[in-house]
Formats: structure tokens, C-alpha cells, sequence
């Protein structure tokens, strides 16, 4: 642990970026103690915090410790020491923490904080530690791309090729996400195979890759579907329990019916695309028809397709 943290960490620079981490988790955890304290009205813990009878949200010590930390990185940029740097990364650790916690109450712009919309802030909090642990670990987004040998190198094909790899990297993810695949995607920009394997393989099914391309074409409308509900059933149950169990609320039961509600709400065909041609006495020709529900029984697992 002593040698990673000497040659993989603070040789690389990556200090700063480790203690934004440990900031963020901390935070996160803190607050998160918090408010369970708060709604079990324990009796020695202060409770809410309030201003003339309007409850402030945790979110906003959160935007005011972002600012302030900021704010100081990016005067000291030059001069500051790496204590100072890191001292500053993980109080911009723990304002992020408090912010992206209540980032369902930006999202819907309510409080939902207990409700099932709330889980939002808990998938914004485990993408910004997943982004976070992956740029510790030494991987950036188009890995192939070197800012200072693409500055310095004389050689044009060399550009090029870095030029092109880079295009190539980005059309891969936005088709990924296209197809409704967002955490490949975002993995992906750090690993490519990852964004191969996503664009080939079959979109979601309400993606807007499957309304654009699936719309006339049933079967593959019908095997996306049966692939969702089949693979998607085992990890939407685990995404509820590890969110029920962070919010302070972990039930199995609960856990299975909110996963089969979740997957009758979002598992649906895509609705096709309008019709870029003018109105025609012919044009209910062209609409597909939809899937009865015994098509939806689960089936075999699909191949890869483009």
C-alpha cells in the first residue's frame, strides 16, 4: 500500500486527486449518517438547520465549500505546494459530496430526497467515484491521446492518426449511448474495447438507437426486449438494494417488486421515429404493428448484431 501510494500516487502527481476521493467518500458518508439521524430524531443530534423558518438543504454548504475550495485552486494554481493543493482537492471533495447528494433535488427541482426519484443522487454519486477511482488508477478518457507529444510532434501522420483515433473513440460513444448503454459509454471512453463491444451489440430497447432503426423491424424490436427483461432483471434488483441500503431503507421484498415495476415502466418498445414524409392515404402501411405480450416471454440470448 506504502509503495503504491509513493510510486503509482504521489510520484504521478495524483495526490491531490486521491485526498478529492477520500473527501468525497467521507463526505458523502457523513452526511449521509446525518440525515438518517435527523429522521430517526435521535435526540442529542441537531436536526435540520433552518433560517427563519425555511429549511436549508445540505446542498448549499456544499456549493459554498465548491466555490470557496475552487476558488482557492485555481489562484493558487502556480504556487501552491502539494499539501496545500490536496488540503484544498478534499474540501472540494467533500462540497461535491454534499452537492451530487441531493442531486435529485436539482434534477426534479423537489424534494424527493426520500422518495424513489431520490435514487438519482445516489447513481450521480457512484458515477463521480467511478470516474474518480478510474483517472486515480491512471486511465483517461481517449488513452491513446498524449496532450504534449500531440503538441510536440513534428510529424503530420502522426496528428493525424491521433486526429482520426480520437473521432473514431467519440462516434463509438455517442452511439453507445445512443443506444441507451450510458455506464459502457462512460467506461468505454477509458477502455475501447468496451465501446466496441456496445456499439455491436443489440441497443436498449427504448433507446433512441432502437426508435430510429428497430421501429420497422420487429424481431430485432422483440429480442432487444427479451434481453433487457433477461439481463436487466438481476441488476436492477441489485442497483435498488445497494440505493434502498445507502438511503437506510433495505428490504428484499421491496427490492423484487420495485425491480419488476421499474422494468414494466422502462422496458417498452421505443416509440417510433416521426415520419419525415408528407401525410399519405397509404402511410398506416409503413407503421409496425405492436408486440403482443406473448411475445415478451423471456427467450434464448441473442447473438451479436450490428
Amino acid at each position: 500500500m506504502r509503495r503504491w501510494l509513493d510510486e503509482d500516487v504521489i510520484a504521478q502527481g495524483r495526490l491531490p486527486l486521491l485526498c478529492f476521493l477520500l473527501g468525497f467518500i467521507v463526505g458523502f458518508l457523513l452526511i449521509r449518517l446525518s440525515v438518517r439521524l435527523i429522521r430517526k430524531q435521535v435526540r442529542w443530534w441537531p436536526g435540520n438547520l433552518r433560517s427563519g423558518g425555511v429549511h436549508i438543504h445540505h446542498m448549499v454548504f456544499g456549493v459554498i465549500l465548491v466555490l470557496a475550495s475552487g476558488i482557492g485552486m485555481v489562484t493558487l494554481y502556480q504556487s501552491a505546494d502539494t499539501a496545500t493543493a490536496s488540503a484544498l482537492a478534499a474540501a472540494f471533495g467533500v462540497g461535491a459530496a454534499l452537492v451530487l447528494d441531493e442531486f435529485a433535488l436539482i434534477f426534479y427541482l423537489r424534494d424527493v430526497y426520500w422518495e424513489e426519484q431520490g435514487r438519482t443522487s445516489v447513481d450521480a454519486v457512484f458515477v463521480a467515484l467511478a470516474v474518480t477511482g478510474l483517472l486515480l488508477l491512471g486511465f483517461h478518457p481517449l488513452w491513446m491521446l498524449d496532450i504534449n507529444d500531440f503538441r510536440s510532434d513534428p510529424n503530420t501522420e502522426v496528428r493525424i492518426f491521433v486526429v482520426a483515433f480520437s473521432l473514431v473513440n467519440l462516434a463509438l460513444a455517442a452511439t453507445v449511448i445512443a443506444k441507451g448503454k450510458i455506464w459502457t459509454g462512460l467506461f468505454g471512453m477509458f477502455f475501447l474495447p468496451l465501446l466496441v463491444v456496445g456499439a455491436l451489440r443489440l441497443s436498449r430497447p427504448g433507446a433512441p438507437w432502437a426508435r430510429w432503426r428497430y421501429a420497422d423491424r420487429r424481431r430485432l424490436m422483440y429480442r432487444a426486449i427479451v434481453r433487457e427483461r433477461r439481463y436487466r432483471r438481476p441488476v436492477i434488483r441489485a442497483k435498488i438494494f445497494v440505493q434502498d441500503l445507502v438511503a437506510g431503507k433495505p428490504d428484499v421484498e421491496h427490492v423484487r417488486t420495485a425491480a419488476e415495476a421499474e422494468l414494466t415502466r422502462t422496458v417498452v418498445p421505443a416509440p417510433p421515429a416521426p415520419h419525415r414524409h408528407h401525410l399519405s392515404l397509404f402511410s398506416h402501411d409503413h407503421e409496425p404493428d405492436p408486440l403482443p405480450e406473448s411475445e415478451l416471454e423471456p427467450a434464448a440470448p441473442d447473438h451479436p448484431t450490428p
